[in-house]
């Protein structure tokens, strides 16, 4: 069954004005539903409501700061070494058939874009990687605030997917955004770059939650990156989908069918 969308008079029983209706209007890109608008109003009473609800929209940002979100352990990532990326396909292969992943038998096509939806993190403590080839065990806190920008941030992206803007959303997690890339397109493979910025191991087998990989069609892709920019969300151009080989910043990590678990 459908959910109930909100016209401008139900909106305004929730307290909502029609300039911050609007405002909710032009960054999903139709009429909300109930659950929508609930979820916006209750991070924004959750904020004190020290600003309108349309100038929280306008100003707030949303997005998950790199190292807002601390970690518990001791673990110095400097004074670990960083895996080439010809490493990394060892580790990668090792996190893949050593788990529970599994394909999804993805229906995406090859050619498209793929974007992360969510700020770049540094962090790898706390994930398998860090288990199973450092032997680090480090626990991330939990915060609240964390949990908010999740929600927001699947709200929009389900908002674009029914629009049929992109194709997703599928969460980094076990495994980071090595593995979960592959379950999101796999049988297809994909050709990625990594930001210089960040470390290698970090961006690719890192488990920080908050980031969501997405598919967008070139004709789509302006579109998109438009209403990133109206609902304050970051993203990280990766590459694009391929027939069924896996390459990571030029290096040939071989086929698709190399990393699923038999």
């Amino acid at each position: 069954m459908a959910e109930q969308q909100i016209d401008y008079e139900q909106a305004e029983t929730l307290g909502i004005s029609h300039e911050a209706y609007d405002e909710v209007l032009d960054i999903i890109g139709r009429i909300p539903t109930i659950d929508e608008l609930s979820t916006l109003l209750a991070m924004w009473e959750s904020n004190g409501k020290q600003q309108s609800l349309y100038g929280w929209l306008r100003g707030q940002k949303h997005t998950v700061e790199r190292d807002e979100y601390l970690y518990s352990g001791t673990a110095d990532h400097r004074s670990i070494r960083e895996p080439k990326v010809k490493e990394c396909l060892a580790i990668a292969k090792d996190l893949c058939k050593n788990s529970s992943f599994l394909t999804t038998h993805s229906s995406l096509s090859t050619g498209l874009l793929l974007y992360m939806v969510g700020n770049v993190s540094s962090e790898f403590a706390d994930s398998e990687y860090a288990r199973r080839c450092l032997h680090l065990v480090d626990e991330a806190m939990a915060t609240n605030g964390h949990d908010e920008d999740c929600q927001y941030i699947e709200m929009i992206l389900g908002a674009l997917e029914s629009n049929g803007i992109l194709l997703g959303p599928h969460s980094v997690a076990h495994g980071g955004l090595f593995c979960s890339l592959l379950q999101f397109v796999a049988p297809l493979g994909y050709d990625i770059i990594i930001p210089r910025e960040v470390r290698l191991d970090a961006f690719l087998f890192g488990e920080e939650a908050g980031r969501y990989l997405v598919a967008v069609d070139e004709q789509h892709d302006d579109q998109f990156l438009l209403k990133l920019d109206e609902a304050r969300l970051n993203c990280c151009f990766l590459g694009r989908t391929t027939k069924n080989r896996i390459m990571v910043d030029g290096y040939d990590f071989g086929p698709v069918n190399s990393f699923i678990k038999k």
